[in-house]
């Protein structure tokens, strides 16, 4: 049985009872139960008040909350020494300023890359063959029954799909689309990808992947250096019959530029997992019936979320235990 500890962990919002009773048995756990992200001052609070912080997607701990907890220090006011963050981004945590701080960052890579490569292999394939046009128009009941030229679209199979980032998940996604889907995969990565995992070409820029592909698929890590990575410019090099889907964060896609695209028919559609002020949605966006639009579904799977939790408990337990954390990013 784990010995309880003294330590006082916070977890932002409600995960799987499993990894809050396995947190709970050995921390002095708060459980802050609300659905929506933390408030600025909930973070700085935070920061002051216990020894480790579980956050969420969207819990803004960026440089100001660090700085105030960082001048609380300067009177031993402070506490945190621990952010063992609930996915495996972590754009909303300036890591940085928590390093200046003094606080150790984790996340859960690897537990989501599968479900999140079958995220994208879904949207791929409902806004290539316009599954959710289709399946609108059947609610509305204005479905007359088939005919040979009804809703054509993209067949997938054999096309080009190209991936920017080539990491676990894009990875994951190249596999999906080559031995599934025989496809030639082509992709942009920051750094050379010496062994991809199957078949595929490597090209220098994202606009050369956009150019080359029937479907780009975005896996890029959010953060300042990708956002608006799909910009204008990238939209113009896509072929007029390219699909993009981004599974990636919101903004890594310039939604005013992704808008004009639609709009003026310079690509053909897109399936978004993930927008760039979530949860606002553009009106536009929505009224598009070339658009697949999911509500951030990528690892919204009990199992996923129950690894994801037991990934990010591990990192508690050993940093407390003082060992080095499994998943320092």
């Amino acid at each position: 049985m784990t010995e309880k500890t003294t330590e006082k962990i916070l977890v932002t919002r409600r995960l799987p009872d499993a990894v809050l009773d396995r947190i709970g048995a050995r921390f002095e756990m708060t459980l802050r139960d609300n659905t929506q992200p933390m408030t600025g001052r909930e973070v700085v609070a935070a920061l002051l008040e216990y020894d480790g912080v579980l956050p969420t997607l969207g819990d803004p701990f960026d440089a100001g909350a660090f700085a105030a907890f960082t001048a609380a220090n300067a009177g031993r006011g402070g506490r945190c020494r621990l952010l063992a963050n609930f996915g495996v981004g972590y754009n909303h945590i300036d890591t940085a300023a928590a390093a200046a701080a003094g606080i150790v960052v984790t996340n859960t890579p690897g537990a989501v890359t599968d479900a999140t490569a079958d995220i994208a292999l879904m949207l791929m394939l409902m806004t290539a063959r316009r599954a959710g046009e289709g399946e609108r128009m059947l609610r509305r009941g204005e479905w007359r029954g088939w005919h040979p030229t009804q809703m054509l679209g993209l067949h997938m199979t054999g096309k080009t799909v190209g991936i920017i980032g080539m990491g676990r998940i894009g990875k994951a996604i190249a596999r999906r689309c080559h031995y599934g889907f025989d496809m030639r995969v082509v992709f942009c990565n920051r750094s050379r990808v010496a062994e991809p995992g199957m078949p595929a070409e490597q090209l220098g820029s994202p606009e050369a992947v956009a150019a080359t592909a029937d479907i780009v698929v975005i896996a890029v890590p959010g953060g300042p250096a990708t956002r608006h990575l799909i910009g204008a410019g990238f939209l113009a090099a896509m072929k007029p019959a390219g699909h993009l889907v981004n599974i990636a964060r919101g903004d890594v896609v310039d939604e005013a530029a992704l808008i004009e695209a639609l709009q003026s028919g310079r690509i053909a559609g897109a399936g978004l997992d993930v927008y760039e002020r979530e949860p606002e949605v553009p009106a536009a966006l929505i009224g598009m019936e070339n658009v697949t639009l999911l509500p951030h579904l990528g690892t919204s799977a009990l199992e996923v979320r129950m690894a994801m939790g037991m990934m990010a408990a591990d990192n508690l337990f050993a940093f407390f235990d003082g060992k080095e954390p499994p998943n320092r990013v």
